[in-house]
């Protein structure tokens, strides 16, 4: 859950059995005429495999239990009270054989894709998992508000290029959203409409950008409501109930695997399904063969078999965070659970884009460690694919899966290296040095509270040098070097920034602790967390002796060294290369489809979430538009909807007191509108997602 503090008066939050008879034998004129007429989401054509492959749970008794010896579980969606559209994704809903604009004005659709009615053919279920959350072992977890649909066989002409990264010819499609299951624990199992906005906007950011990462397909919201608190002051308010349809392969996990689990030496918690090998050889095997047909094919023997799909995931999962690490992603919460089998990018909770570089950047304020930060991603994927072999032991031998992950580390420098070396347009050559000029840049970038996004695309401007250097070389250094300044952090960004979230009397004593009680202050805190808070005393100790004339020449220092060994660099690319026009501008066009122009900040979700929280959804609408083609300028899309117009939301969606509230809030958020692809406005450090 996420939530904005003093930029408004009062705080508005964000984040983060039915029988189907089938109509056999001949079909008539009259039938073919009754199934034209049939809303497009009853002709989808379920077929749902992995129920039929992996055990189904017994018992269909409602609430939260135990399931012990399955790996899915019936449920019952809830329906919602007058569900309606906020947003459809036209492409993702293709993969499904449907035209989003025909869903959108379907009357059927927001039912459907909430879980509200059941499509014919449709199966809902949970499926059950565990999962090692912030490093602890938490037992039985499970889709808590998830829910299995069905899994819908491919449309002919699908694009072959998804066909490869789906061998399964079918997507699983499910809701977020609709409700209780037996692993929700003590929540409801409902989602509200700023985590279901985030999570279906991130989804399709993710995948027009080339990274791997489940789909979403739509969002519903409702009339129903349920009670949230989301500052735990005692304070809960009613917000509305929202659905969000996601798509993928298989949302299986890492943790799916861990229900084998015996008693945890640490927690005591053991998986509900300890002691049902067989189920485990079950999953496997499906897995293997459903997504991974080669590694099936290839491998008779069943040990390295199992070695060599364990080797794909871990390069995948090395992939998939370097990609990450390269357009300043955090996710926020990589436990287990939300680990992919497929190397996806998998539940959209509290994640975050980077804005002002930062490698000790933390998206989650739950996470008081830092355990989750963007610099400690790579190793924390690491110790999940540890906690995987652990679980897939022993299938898959504890010698072979070491060896597997010794590779890990190559594996992710390599990807990030390929990566960088694009975002910084170094096509010709591989040098050793590009690895010192990468850190100089990030460091750079660090030390001058550069925007990370923003940074990164300038430097397709910066053009190859000339065989000697020239007055006009020195000139685009110094114009390159303003380009730059641009996106650096103001003095008073820094401070900010660099201001300690500790009270400094609880980090005497946590000091003083450390040396005299070292067991006691192990139990409540860390050396890492402590190292952040003295690096932002010091830091901040020389911004409060600095001006701002005297950080913005240090700034412009920093960055005109590093730029002319950037540009020394870029010399090399054109040795032996005759044209040197062709190779600056295949430089330029490499770049800037890999550098994007615009990301999902928080802000711009923000500003997406109060809009439709007032009952206009045009600005979700509008930004899925924009993360579309997020390497294109796009013209009339720079902007807003609502900048010029104040925000006319259709008031049919509100109610009284949602009005008081507006009204009440007063939101400065139309009197600060800036471009989708500019450095945040000042109020989007305020935003906190939890």
């Amino acid at each position: 859950m996420a939530y904005l503090g003093p930029r408004l008066g009062v705080s508005r939050i964000f984040v983060p059995r039915v029988i189907v008879f089938r109509l056999l034998g001949a079909v008539g004129m009259d039938d073919m005429g009754l199934a034209l007429g049939r809303s497009a989401l009853e002709r989808l054509d379920f077929d749902n495999v992995v129920l039929k492959k992996l055990p189904l749970d017994p018992s269909e008794e409602a609430g939260v239990r135990l399931v012990k010896g399955a790996c899915f579980s019936r449920v019952k969606p809830e329906p919602l009270n007058n569900p309606r559209f906020v947003a459809v994704s036209l492409d993702a809903l293709a993969l499904l054989g449907l035209d989003g604009d025909e869903v959108m004005n379907d009357p059927l659709g927001p039912e459907y894709l909430s879980g509200s009615k059941v499509m014919p053919g449709s199966e809902p279920a949970a499926h059950c998992y565990c999962g090692h959350q912030f490093g602890q072992f938490a037992g039985q977890l499970g889709d808590g508000a998830a829910c299995y649909l069905g899994e819908v066989k491919v449309p002919p002409g699908q694009n072959p290029k998804f066909l490869r990264e789906n061998p399964s010819g079918r997507w699983e499609i499910q809701v977020k959203g609709a409700g209780q299951t037996p692993y929700s624990r003590k929540a409801d199992g409902r989602k509200v409409l700023r985590s279901s906005i985030r999570e279906f906007l991130c989804s399709e950011a993710m995948f027009f950008l080339g990274i791997p990462t489940t789909r979403a397909g739509s969002v519903v919201t409702s009339d129903s409501k349920v009670l949230r608190d989301v500052y735990y002051s005692g304070n809960p308010s009613y917000e509305r109930c929202s659905v969000v349809l996601r798509i993928a392969p298989t949302f299986l996990r890492f943790g799916s695997f861990e229900i084998f689990k015996p008693a945890d030496e640490f927690t005591g918690r053991q998986g509900p399904s300890y002691g049902r090998e067989e189920i485990r050889g079950q999953m496997l095997d499906y897995v293997i063969e459903t997504f991974y047909p080669e590694i099936q094919q290839n491998y008779p023997d069943r040990v390295e078999r199992n070695v060599a799909f364990f080797r794909e995931v871990m390069c995948r999962t090395a992939q998939l965070v370097a990609q990450w690490q390269c357009v300043g992603f955090c996710h926020g919460v990589l436990n287990t659970d939300n680990m992919s089998v497929l190397g996806l990018t998998l539940d959209y909770g509290p994640y975050g884009f980077m804005d002002r570089f930062d490698p000790d950047f933390i998206c989650n304020a739950s996470d008081n460690s830092g355990r989750y930060s963007y610099k400690a991603q790579p190793a924390i994927c690491r110790w999940n694919l540890v906690k995987l072999a652990e679980a897939l032991a022993p299938e898959l031998p504890t010698d072979r899966a070491k060896a597997v992950i010794d590779e890990y580390l190559d594996q992710f420098n390599r990807s990030y290296l390929e990566n960088m070396r694009k975002k910084l347009g170094l096509l010709r050559k591989e040098e050793p040095e590009d690895e010192i000029l990468i850190t100089e840049l990030l460091r750079t970038m660090h030390d001058t509270g550069a925007d990370f996004t923003n940074t990164f695309r300038s430097l397709s401007q910066i053009s190859c040098p000339s065989e000697r250097e020239t007055e006009q070389d020195k000139e685009i250094v110094k114009k390159a070097t303003e380009l730059f300044l641009a996106q650096c952090a103001s003095l008073e960004e820094l401070k900010s920034a660099n201001t300690p979230t500790m009270d400094p009397r609880e980090l005497a004593m946590l000091l003083s602790m450390a040396q005299s009680n070292p067991t006691l202050f192990e139990m409540i805190s860390d050396r890492a967390t402590i190292a952040r808070q003295l690096d932002r005393m010091s830091k901040l100790k020389v911004l409060i002796e600095t001006s701002q004339e005297e950080l913005r020449a240090r700034q412009a220092q920093e960055w005109t060294s590093w730029i002319t060994l950037y540009r020394k660099r870029l010399a090399c690319e054109l040795e032996g290369q005759s044209d040197v026009q062709v190779l600056q501008e295949e430089r330029v066009r490499v770049m800037n489809s890999t550098n994007p122009r615009v990301v999902l900040r928080n802000y711009i979700a923000q500003n997406a979430i109060e809009a439709a929280e007032n009952g206009d959804f045009s600005e979700v609408q509008r930004v899925l538009k924009v993360l579309e083609k997020p390497f294109s300028s796009q013209p009339g899309l720079e902007l807003p909807a609502w900048v010029g117009s104040h925000g006319s939301a259709a008031q049919g969606e509100r109610d009284e007191r949602e009005e008081q509230e507006q009204r009440a809030s007063a939101s400065s958020t139309a009197t600060d509108p800036v471009p989708y692809d500019s450095k945040p406005p000042a109020w989007a450090r305020q935003i906190c997602v939890t």
